[in-house]
């Protein structure tokens, strides 16, 4: 009885902020008593994301054990006369505070006291049924018992599955298999009015390419089908050196137009990283050289300031020949142009390839520099202005410092599905650009918060002013205006879902696209 009471008096809590109408016995007939939380750790877990810029508190947490106990809240919140804004949360690892919700509902996704149900690989099948708050890090250990794998990834695995599909979810291997929401069979859906849908190509197609890359503006996810293949064994890991700019980007685009050739004739993965610091070039990936004989970039960048690495993968098999895995990869480097004395090249299980940025994340931990503001910028530019976006930007106003990894690697554009919400620019070969920097209160002004910020405006006025036609991958905007811009000629169509699938504007307003249809009865925005 005492834990009701406490329940009883944090909802009264909750109807005093959003102003429902509701008796407070209603939130527990809707069934959330034993997974909704008030507690403040939770709250302020919660309040918080990966970038650390944004601190929103909402008020509960709710902690689902099923898509029934999701569809519950949603519902409620549906149907009370006020309302209260409800977003789903995975790993937290938003940069803005998308995932938050202002003195609104959080549905914890991952790491769920709930205990939603275990993934469920169907051998025959080739795909794996996962909780949409799965971490792809478990997706990868429920599925290697049966030798099969995803296909598409993100560099970092301890990401949800439902985060990762409402973004798109890119890797070095997008090139070949496209995003991750090109490689969803299906997925099971709570809308903005509490219906359960599922959903696929052939079935509610309309809720199913809104999703993808949505943003959680129609739905949270909570179940996904995602496609396997036979999962490889071990990886030849290879890093390249360039100075010259253009010899890198033909490399680069030769390499992903080969991805309808045979596996033979091509690599695994293709990405590739900008050093503008010659600290990144010896510490950050310090097995590109000897520690005792460390490389100025000054020596080999042709009397410029800048590298560029390329980063590429051959997957091998329990019944590949090492020597034609050796064979293949040489054949491929011969048509790069590369700085020949710069090869590094290591084999290692395919798992550890994958999970490689979660052994960063813990020597970063260590060091205490994980949890700190991570300003970041990821931007998709067009293949034609690439030079123009490296003479403005890389050899511009990033000077020669950084805080963090930038990555560049090219993508085409037909693998991925015009219909879903996600925007790219027009032309059939873009580039990510992703600028993951951390701001470091180290007495270096060139790291501060406000510094990488300021620089992240820049680039963004560049891009403008230079009509550079970039778009944004995990965008961020303020107003609506901006937003509108943003999806251009799909703005109707996204819109049309919105008032379609969340028509009170219930789901996701940390995005900040939409306002809640009951903003005056919220005490913020």
């Amino acid at each position: 009885m005492a834990p009701n009471l406490l329940l009883l008096t944090a909802i009264c809590r909750l109807i005093a902020i959003v102003g429902l109408t509701l008796h407070p016995t209603d939130l527990l007939l809707a069934g959330t008593e034993t997974q909704l939380s008030f507690n403040r750790t939770d709250i302020q877990s919660a309040s918080l994301d990966f970038g650390r810029m944004t601190i929103t508190e909402p008020t509960a947490v709710l902690h689902p054990s099923s898509t029934g106990d999701v569809a519950k809240i949603i519902k409620l919140a549906y149907d009370s006369a006020d309302g209260f804004v409800v977003s789903a949360r995975g790993h937290g690892h938003s940069i803005n505070g998308q995932s938050q919700a202002a003195n609104g509902v959080v549905v914890q996704m991952s790491g769920s006291r709930g205990k939603p149900v275990a993934p469920e690989v169907s051998e025959k099948l080739m795909y794996v049924d996962v909780w949409g708050g799965e971490l792809w890090i478990d997706v990868l250990k429920s599925t290697l018992p049966y030798g099969l794998a995803p296909k598409s990834w993100t560099d970092y695995l301890y990401l949800s599955v439902g985060g990762t599909l409402s973004n798109a979810g890119i890797s070095g291997q997008a090139f070949n298999h496209g995003p991750q929401i090109s490689n969803v069979h299906e997925v099971d859906v709570v809308t903005g009015k509490g219906d359960v849908v599922t959903c696929a190509e052939d079935k509610n197609p309309e809720l199913f390419h809104a999703v993808m890359g949505g943003l959680g503006q129609f739905g949270i996810i909570t179940r996904a089908r995602i496609a396997l293949e036979p999962s490889p064994r071990r990886v030849r890991w290879i890093r390249v050196l360039y100075s010259n700019f253009s010899e890198f980007t033909h490399d680069q685009e030769y390499l992903i137009s080969l991805h309808g050739q045979p596996s033979s004739k091509k690599f695994d993965y293709v990405e590739g990283f900008v050093i503008v610091d010659e600290g990144l070039i010896n510490n950050w990936r310090s097995s590109f050289f000897s520690p005792s004989n460390p490389v100025k970039i000054s020596a080999i960048a042709d009397g410029g300031n800048v590298l560029y690495c390329l980063e590429i993968t051959k997957n091998y098999y329990n019944h590949s020949d090492p020597e034609s895995v050796n064979q293949e990869v040489d054949a491929l480097l011969k048509k790069l142009n590369y700085i020949p004395a710069s090869v590094f090249t290591t084999d290692l299980p395919y798992v550890d390839f994958l999970n490689r940025v979660h052994k960063a994340e813990m020597k970063l931990r260590s060091k205490g520099l994980w949890d700190v503001p991570h300003p970041w910028l990821n931007l998709f530019v067009p293949k034609s202005r690439i030079n123009d976006f490296d003479e403005g930007v890389f050899k511009g106003i990033l000077g020669n410092k950084t805080s963090g990894p930038i990555l560049i690697y090219p993508m085409n554009k037909n693998k991925w599905d015009k219909e879903t919400s996600v925007v790219t620019p027009t032309e059939e070969v873009f580039y990510l650009v992703a600028l993951l920097r951390s701001a470091l209160q180290n007495g270096d002004e060139a790291l501060t918060i406000e510094r990488l910020n300021n620089e992240n405006r820049q680039i963004l006025k560049f891009c403008e002013d230079e009509k550079i036609g970039i778009k944004q991958y995990l965008p961020h905007y303020t107003t609506q205006e901006e937003w509108m811009n943003h999806y251009g000629e799909k703005w109707p169509q996204f819109y049309k879902r919105k008032m379609e699938f969340d028509p009170r504007h219930i789901l996701a307003t940390g995005q900040r696209i939409f306002e809640p249809s009951f903003i005056s009865s919220m005490k913020s925005w």
